[in-house]
């Protein structure tokens, strides 16, 4: 499992280093093979991957058919865009320039492991993001605060 948030630079070629702390549990779990997708859910955010559980994602996004506009979307972003990734001698893997420029990623990047895969933010991106959820929890808890005097 991964966990854990870790600020990142890019370097000029678009490259990242794998922090440590993942490096050798990565290459237990999958030697290293790794997939690279767009986020399901979210702009700014790319998902990387374990080989064995993009394919699991994989399998399950094939099989909702294309019949629906929101599934063949899915299917573009999971199946259409994922590119297979390994780190280089010094855990470094490089961001192809499509997905990083599609995924606005530029310089200061965050990577979150995020169970069985990580997600790689444009940092700016991150934060705007936090700052509207934590607007969104502050008005839910106004909300049921209201209703508990009321």
């Amino acid at each position: 499992m991964y966990f854990g948030e870790t600020a990142i630079n890019l370097d000029a070629k678009g490259r990242f280093a794998i922090p440590m702390r993942y490096r050798e549990l990565l290459q237990e779990q999958c030697a290293g093979q790794l997939v690279l997708t767009y986020s399901a859910f979210d702009s700014g955010a790319l998902w990387l991957s374990p080989v064995a559980h993009w394919e699991g994602m994989r399998d399950q996004v094939l099989e909702l058919g294309n019949f629906e506009p929101a599934h063949r979307g899915l299917q573009r972003r999971i199946v259409g865009s994922a590119t297979p990734v390994e780190p280089d001698g010094s855990g470094r893997i490089q961001l192809p320039l499509t997905l990083r420029q599609v995924a606005g990623l530029e310089k200061h990047i965050v990577l979150l492991g995020m169970g069985a895969k990580f997600e790689i933010w444009n940092e700016n991106i991150l934060n705007s993001k936090r700052m509207e959820e934590e607007r969104s929890l502050a008005e839910t808890a106004s909300e049921s605060m209201r209703n508990l005097v009321l």
